[in-house]
């Protein structure tokens, strides 16, 4: 890179909000712990009511990527660092909690699995780079690209949404700065703005909280749209462990109030899966019966309670 780039780069990061220095915290390390752990928290405390004001342009986003997924498409996260991590994080999560196919959501990180736990050096400047990882992975038009950097402006974050958009999938670009090349590259921009970090440009804090927010609802909101959920009871967790094993059966006595001996029954012939569990309890059905209806249901227990009735 040379200095004219170099300064181009440094004129960018100074116009955006989540680098600004902050004069009122230069002398913070002076500070008591508890100072410094007060701050911290009150700077926190303000995460929550930026993303409230983006409420509309989530809903929206979710909406029209539950709309994908209904149709066989994928949710597929992309971004570099810590926003790369978040993504990860996300999509590793829900398996476990929605029994989700692990293909369904995806996380991509610039650099490739290994920059989870160490830096890939320039792989965040390469918007190339993730048009091949999301060609790898078979890009199709149902599915769903949400491209995260907290500047808005990192090249693999944009270039995937950039690549997925021309490909005809759904995009959505999640930022932390108002008009951001990623927001205004994507179908859905949602620009959450944190404004300037307790620590200059460390936007694994206020930016990262902002970004785990906001991925806590896509992904939660939207298989909820699924049919992943009865109310508010994980009726697709996939029991994997003893813990997920006993929430398994917590979860089959709070939907139908139902003896333990009869849940007990219930999930042995269902061969463990909570929601034909529950249905074959609800609608007084055997095993057989209650997976049909759920498939004619495609999956949402609601509904194949009702068609029985």
């Amino acid at each position: 890179m040379t200095t004219q780039d170099y300064s181009a780069l440094q004129a960018q990061l100074a116009s955006l909000a989540t680098e600004a220095f902050r004069p009122e915290l230069a002398e913070i390390d002076r500070l008591p712990t508890l100072d410094i752990a007060r701050t911290m928290n009150g700077e926190d405390a303000t995460v929550p009511g930026a993303v409230a004001a983006r409420l509309p342009e989530i809903a929206a986003a979710i909406d029209a990527t539950a709309a994908r997924m209904a149709r066989g498409g994928r949710l597929i996260y992309a971004g570099a660092g810590t926003a790369g991590r978040l993504g990860v994080l996300d999509a590793s999560e829900c398996p476990p909690t929605f029994n989700t196919d692990p293909s369904r959501v995806v996380g991509l990180i610039a650099g490739g699995p290994s920059a989870m736990v160490e830096a890939v050096e320039g792989a965040e400047d390469s918007a190339e780079l993730a048009a091949a990882d999301l060609e790898q992975l078979g890009l199709a038009p149902d599915d769903t690209v949400v491209g995260i950097s907290a500047s808005g402006r990192t090249p693999y974050a944009v270039g995937a949404v950039a690549h997925a958009r021309s490909a005809g999938a759904l995009t959505i670009g999640l930022s932390c700065n108002t008009d951001s090349p990623l927001a205004a590259a994507a179908d859905h921009g949602i620009e959450i703005v944190t404004g300037p970090e307790l620590l200059t440009g460390s936007t694994r804090l206020k930016a990262g909280t902002a970004q785990k927010l906001v991925l806590n609802m896509i992904s939660t909101i939207t298989m909820i749209r699924l049919g992943k959920t009865y109310g508010n009871l994980m009726v697709d967790v996939r029991a994997s462990n003893d813990k997920l094993h006993a929430r398994s059966r917590r979860i089959v006595s709070l939907a139908t109030g139902a003896a333990d001996a009869d849940i007990e029954r219930a999930l042995a012939e269902a061969d463990g899966e909570v929601k034909t569990a529950i249905l074959m309890i609800l609608a007084d059905v055997d095993a057989k019966s209650a997976e049909r209806r759920l498939a004619e249901s495609r999956g949402h227990l609601r509904g194949a309670l009702t068609a029985g009735q």
